[in-house]
């Protein structure tokens, strides 16, 4: 009989999506903390050009990192959270299954490969963002341009 022992490491996918577009902004961290979103909303408002005379609602559910005290938000973005329990409501929970496609069912020898893996995947999503809409743009969703059927 062979004794093993099994070890996990831990990645971590911060998306935004703008579902009317199928838009999306990743970053790939081995945790999850007030800093590392601090990080993601401030690539958020750099790429999206938010600041001052441009905003942005983003719609969160209450994870801690989300709601931290030490959270920095950039200027100009505005943060909505979603009702305790509810991940139905939070579009870019749909997005997983585009994920989760290369990488279920995998082992990974080392937590950067399993990054990488994630980061490849991440990397597809902007050459298909109509099936990103599609998943995200639900019908009661604020049209912002509209979101058309």
């Amino acid at each position: 009989m062979a004794s093993s022992r099994r070890q996990y490491k831990w990645a971590y996918l911060f998306t935004l999506v703008r579902p009317s577009t199928g838009e999306t902004v990743n970053l790939v961290g081995s945790t999850v903390s007030a800093i590392i979103m601090s990080a993601m909303l401030k690539l958020f408002a750099e790429e999206a050009g938010i600041g001052p005379l441009r905003r942005a609602v983003l719609v969160l559910d209450g994870a801690g990192w989300h709601t931290a005290g030490d959270l920095v938000v950039p200027e100009g973005v505005h943060l909505v959270f979603l009702p305790p329990y509810s991940p139905e409501l939070q579009p870019a929970e749909r997005i997983w299954p585009l994920i989760n496609e290369e990488i279920a069912n995998r082992t990974f020898a080392e937590l950067p490969e399993l990054m990488t893996a994630i980061d490849s995947r991440c990397a597809h999503l902007p050459g298909h963002r109509e099936e990103v809409r599609n998943r995200t743009c639900y019908h009661w969703w604020p049209a912002e341009p509209p979101c058309a059927a």
